[in-house]
């Protein structure tokens, strides 16, 4: 198993800009996908981003695509999401996952993740 720790979650105003980061330790080897998923009140938990650890592919939402940007320092098992330009309607528990895929294509479903951060909150205000 995989020991995710999110953090850089708080309170920005829309246009702001926030930066999560997703700290990874244990079994890091036995997975080859990461994500990011968020869940916001009332709602289902949807996907956000998602990208290879050896970086040959990332997959954003299209809520998200021109605003976000995922990143990762293998050196330091982390990844990263920078948001930019945030609308109040990104506002959501954000979570960091860990998963083995052999199609790009599934790195979306967040059913090929087995490790999963316990989130940090993102709120904005309009």
């Amino acid at each position: 198993q995989v020991q995710l720790v999110e953090g850089g979650g708080g309170l920005v105003q829309a246009g702001g800009s926030l930066r999560l980061s997703c700290a990874a330790s244990g079994r890091t080897r036995s997975h080859n996908v990461m994500g990011w998923f968020r869940q916001a009140p009332g709602q289902e938990r949807e996907f956000v981003a998602a990208g290879g650890w050896s970086g040959d592919f990332t997959y954003y939402a299209d809520s998200v695509k021109g605003r976000f940007t995922m990143s990762r320092d293998n050196a330091r098992n982390t990844i990263y999401l920078q948001m930019n330009s945030l609308k109040p309607e990104d506002t959501a528990v954000y979570y960091c996952a860990a998963g083995a895929i052999l199609f790009n294509r599934d790195a979306r479903r967040s059913d090929v993740y087995n490790s999963w951060g316990p989130g940090t909150q993102v709120t904005v205000s309009s």
